[in-house]
């Protein structure tokens, strides 16, 4: 791989936007590059099973992550299994260095490195993820129709994902571990007035307990009094924050205060040429289809950018050079 070769467009993460704006460029007969070091698809892979994807109604996660990037290569989209390091924004082109010590250049850069549910760092919890432990009770829910479920949190989000689950399960213990919620009080009233919501106040999970079945048990411990006690249940959601993977984007990008990246309606950031899809953006909801639908906008504005770019260039060429070069 040369090193002053320049793509059109390099796409930094492979999950369901950055394949679906590999699908898009390739589509675009623009030169791509996608880097990605893990397996193709991302979070995708992690789900036992995906009913919201249209087209299917029902698909596992590593599948429908094949058939994305399937579907990308089958363009000759360039994956590049490597660690991207640094993203660093030029006047001309963008360069992209890899943890090898090659850097690769770029007319537009896509980010797409997605985010992260934090953890409760408790033993069950990445066993069990995707069989009876969740993140996303959109995603999910469905699955716990008229069953018990643990969910996990205090604050907007964990509110409002216990709401959503109230309307599916037979019962929702939700678990603070303190005696004062931080949602926004109209949350908390709707909590409270929610049959099928029992608040379990000062406590904290300490372990998720499963078997061939799945999930059938948390262990709870006071954290007042320290007592400990066992609530059964089908499955369990954790909401306790998101962190978006930001490392990658460059200074004076414009985030919002949580650490996403705020961008127009194209994707793009306020550093022109540089592309933020998915997770990582900001947005109202996190699903595999809005990642996708990101990735296709980025792509075609992406695509338009850098045909802006090269039209700029060629006629800044003197003419004689300019009948060479089209």
């Amino acid at each position: 791989m040369s090193s002053s070769e320049i793509y059109d467009l390099i796409i930094i993460g492979g999950g369901p936007g950055g394949l679906t704006a590999g699908i898009y460029a390739m589509r675009a007969a623009l030169k791509t590059a996608l880097i990605e070091l893990g397996a193709p698809g991302g979070q995708m892979n992690n789900s036992d099973s995906v009913e919201n994807w249209p087209g299917d109604e029902h698909i596992g996660g590593a599948e429908l992550a094949m058939k994305f990037s399937q579907h990308a290569q089958s363009y000759g989209l360039d994956v590049i299994s490597q660690e991207v390091v640094e993203l660093k924004p030029g006047l001309d082109v963008h360069t992209v260095k890899l943890a090898n010590g090659d850097s690769l250049m770029a007319h537009a850069v896509i980010l797409a490195t997605g985010g992260s549910p934090r953890k409760l760092q408790i033993p069950g919890e990445e066993e069990y993820y995707g069989k009876g432990v969740s993140y996303c009770g959109v995603c999910d829910g469905f699955f716990f129709r008229d069953k018990t479920i643990v969910a996990v949190g205090g604050g907007d989000t964990a509110v409002e994902e216990s709401l959503y689950l109230a309307k599916l399960a037979k019962q929702v213990y939700l678990v603070h571990r303190r005696d004062a919620l931080r949602a926004s009080a109209l949350l908390q009233q709707r909590a409270m007035a929610e049959c099928k919501i029992e608040i379990l106040w000062n406590s904290v999970v300490t372990e998720i307990k499963a078997n061939d079945n799945g999930v059938y048990a948390v262990d709870l411990k006071n954290t007042q009094t320290g007592e400990k006690s066992i609530q059964t249940t089908d499955g369990v959601f954790i909401f306790i924050g998101f962190d978006p993977n930001n490392k990658l984007v460059p200074a004076g990008t414009k985030m919002n205060a949580d650490g996403y990246v705020v961008t127009d309606e194209k994707c793009e950031t306020n550093a022109p040429g540089i592309f933020v899809i998915g997770d990582l953006r900001e947005k109202y909801f996190r699903q595999i289809v809005i990642s996708a639908s990101d990735g296709a906008t980025a792509a075609l504005a992406a695509a338009h950018f850098v045909e802006t770019r090269k039209s700029a260039e060629v006629c800044e060429l003197p003419e004689a050079l300019q009948t060479e070069a089209s």
